[in-house]
């Protein structure tokens, strides 16, 4: 009798395991961050923590340091179920959202960091709600910082960006919008060309944050900063959400959870980071350079147009233009903190 129930219980184990192996699912998810890098190493931690809360029914495989290939290449594999998701720079997913590059599309926007986490606290879930009506589920924005024009040629006014090859992101066309509005005519390339762009001549000019410069190396390839932030950056984590539906609600529930306190902490880390790499760019040997007042009339003046541009162009909605003039207004004039 013993043995009977002994040989039931034995059976009703490995009945249990391999149901609960069969119910396992793994996201696979792709970003160009380096293996090694903070981005990595707190990434691969929530990734544990949610295998443990999950009993390893939800796992996480990562391909880091673009060996899935760039952003463009990313969003094209999980269209096609190859990846679940991707940890991408914002412009990569304007096609998603539009509205989603309202940080970054607008030059010479914001002043301080003050400014930005007044504005984000009301502008980021809106954001992440409308990835998530447009199939993307994204567990925070984690920001870049400011980027600043680097170049191979002293910048100082409108008229002598004019006279530089300009980058832009090749998968991002509101930002190639924004660029023109300058007059001046960008060369799109992907993320990972850039580097042998500048080194070849092809493109003399970026507007990155100091961080991803040092990163990317492409400090190497630059001698002068334009000493006045010019865009602020961010990326996300976004996850293919035909493929989070499979999850079981309470998974859900852990996944967003933790991967939501990672890139509160991918954030916070990226802003010290940044100030940090504005010290050691210098130390580099790249000069800083402020422009005049004079010629600062000119490029607030352009940026300006942007918007114009961007609103007339369908590219941004009026509603979300007009949310952030709305909440700078109130931070600048006091009525916020």
């Amino acid at each position: 009798m013993m043995n009977g129930v002994m040989r039931a219980a034995v059976t009703l184990f490995f009945i249990l395991i391999t149901v609960a192996q069969g119910n396992a699912v793994t996201l696979k998810i792709a970003t160009l961050s380096p293996e090694g890098s903070m981005w990595m190493e707190k990434m691969r931690a929530g990734a544990d923590e949610v295998a443990k809360k999950t009993d390893k029914r939800v796992e996480i495989k990562y391909y880091p340091g673009g060996v899935m290939g760039d952003d463009k290449a990313v969003l094209r594999k999980i269209r096609i179920g190859q990846l679940q998701g991707g940890a991408v720079v914002s412009g990569s997913m304007s096609q998603f959202f539009p509205d989603s590059q309202i940080y970054t599309s607008l030059p010479l926007k914001f002043k301080s960091f003050e400014e930005i986490d007044s504005v984000r606290r009301q502008i980021d879930p809106m954001i992440i709600e409308g990835f998530e009506k447009n199939g993307f589920v994204v567990f925070g924005l984690a920001g870049g910082g400011f980027a600043y024009i680097l170049s191979q040629a002293a910048i100082r006014t409108v008229e002598d960006l004019r006279k530089q090859k300009v980058w832009v992101p090749d998968n991002d066309p509101i930002s190639l919008d924004a660029v023109k509005a300058f007059d001046i005519t960008p060369i799109p390339l992907s993320i990972a060309d850039v580097r042998a762009g500048l080194q070849t001549g092809l493109i003399n000019t970026v507007a990155t944050p100091p961080v991803g410069a040092l990163a990317l190396q492409w400090h190497t390839q630059v001698k002068y900063l334009m000493d006045v932030p010019f865009l602020y950056i961010y990326a996300l984590l976004a996850v293919d959400q035909k493929a989070f539906s499979k999850l079981p609600a309470g998974d859900q529930s852990v996944m967003r959870e933790v991967m939501g306190r990672v890139f509160v902490e991918i954030d916070r880390q990226n802003r010290e980071d940044n100030v940090k790499s504005l010290d050691a760019l210098r130390k580099q040997g790249i000069e800083f350079i402020r422009p005049p007042d004079d010629a600062m009339k000119e490029w607030y003046q352009k940026s300006a147009d942007v918007r114009s541009r961007l609103l007339e162009d369908g590219k941004l909605s009026r509603n979300m233009l007009d949310t952030l003039d709305r909440i700078l207004e109130e931070y600048r004039t006091g009525k916020t903190n």
